[in-house]
């Protein structure tokens, strides 16, 4: 037996504007092991890095900075980004912007770093 299929589709920029603080990923759908996170970000993020996997960043509205130690990469709405496991990156943005990411359920997005600006996980929106 399959399961049912949603009977609608995610509007990411709708679920997003739910979101009431900044830097709290919130999961809006899930596929197999991976979850898919919308995010409203402003200013900068702390640096991490996640050795067990890659970090894709869709964005959705504004404009991320992914500080890479090599230089700052541009993302604009419409645009993806993946940061590949175990490099140290920060996610900024002026003003503010609004993300999707996908990765595995269960990780942190301060990665192994930890901190005041770690967020719940598993949180639905």
């Amino acid at each position: 037996m399959h399961p049912t299929p949603p009977r609608h589709a995610i509007n990411l920029l709708d679920k997003s504007a739910l979101i009431e603080q900044q830097w709290s990923p919130r999961v809006v759908a899930e596929m197999n092991d991976y979850q898919f996170k919308v995010v409203r970000i402003a200013g900068e993020f702390i640096w991490h890095a996640r050795p067990e996997t890659d970090e894709a960043f869709l964005v959705l509205a504004g404009t991320l900075r992914i500080d890479l130690r090599e230089g700052p990469v541009f993302v604009q709405p419409g645009e993806l980004y993946v940061v590949p496991r175990g490099v140290e990156h920060r996610t900024a943005a002026e003003g503010e912007a609004h993300l999707m990411m996908i990765e595995p359920r269960g990780i942190l997005n301060t990665g192994h770093e930890g901190g005041e600006r770690t967020a719940t996980n598993d949180v639905w929106v």
